[in-house]
């Protein structure tokens, strides 16, 4: 299983987010109201940048920056068209302070 650290707990703050890369993988790190989630940084409808859009801290969604999709960052699902494959999602912990995603090489 392969770990990839994204930044401290204390820096990941509720509200907060993060991009930490893996090979050719990009991965937004999310804090909603301190729950952490982790979520592929691509949308499944055009294979854009998903992570650079804007996000919902309450409802933990962020909405594609390029045609709207919103997807939940708990499931990878689209929530809204033009988006309907969901994209991956990741487990994220606290090791020792440290926020790190499983990304399961």
């Amino acid at each position: 299983m392969a770990e990839v650290p994204v930044a401290s707990l204390a820096e990941l703050t509720p509200g907060t987010m993060r991009l930490v890369e893996h090979g050719k993988l990009t991965i937004g790190v999310y804090n909603c109201g301190g729950s952490l989630r982790a979520i592929e940084d691509r949308c499944s409808h055009d294979d854009g940048p998903l992570c650079e859009g804007a996000w919902d801290t309450e409802m933990c969604t962020v909405i594609c920056p390029r045609h709207g999709s919103r997807f939940d960052l708990a499931t990878g699902r689209p929530l809204s068209l033009p988006a309907y494959l969901p994209v991956s999602v990741f487990e994220v912990r606290v090791v020792d302070g440290v926020v790190v995603v499983d990304v399961g090489d």
